[in-house]
């Protein structure tokens, strides 16, 4: 399961489902809620529009909206791990945490280091470009 609040979906993004998907059988995108962030659309809206892009060959990538705890929706649907994008070592610093915690409640995260070409693509820096 990759989840993340995608406001954008980015090429950033798309490039760790599509190395996530081949590394599973099944993939799960999960739109939640960061009260962190002010996301531009709704969680429902932004998950259907990341489903509209995915290429019709990815039959094993599913977009899901959720609006909790990522390790609740985990054990809810059988989820073993969770995929973080990792782009430098701040990314890492603070993944790395959400991991330790989650692997005490039972779920395994893998980190998907960015391709160098995606490094400085953020959906920060994807909004800004688009003001």
């Amino acid at each position: 399961m990759y989840p993340g609040t995608f406001d954008p979906f980015t090429p950033g993004h798309r490039d760790v489902v599509d190395r996530a998907r081949r590394m599973f059988d099944q993939v799960t995108i999960l739109v939640a809620v960061n009260d962190g962030k002010r996301p531009s659309q709704t969680t429902a809206a932004r998950a259907r529009g990341i489903r509209s892009l995915l290429p019709a060959g990815w039959e094993n990538v599913a977009v899901a909206a959720w609006h909790g705890l990522t390790v609740d929706y985990c054990r809810a649907n059988g989820c073993r791990v969770i995929i973080r994008g990792v782009r430098n070592s701040t990314d890492y610093l603070r993944e790395h945490e959400l991991a330790a915690t989650n692997e005490v409640l039972g779920v395994t995260t893998l980190f998907v280091p960015a391709r160098p070409e995606l490094v400085a693509m953020s959906s920060t820096a994807v909004r800004a470009l688009r003001a």
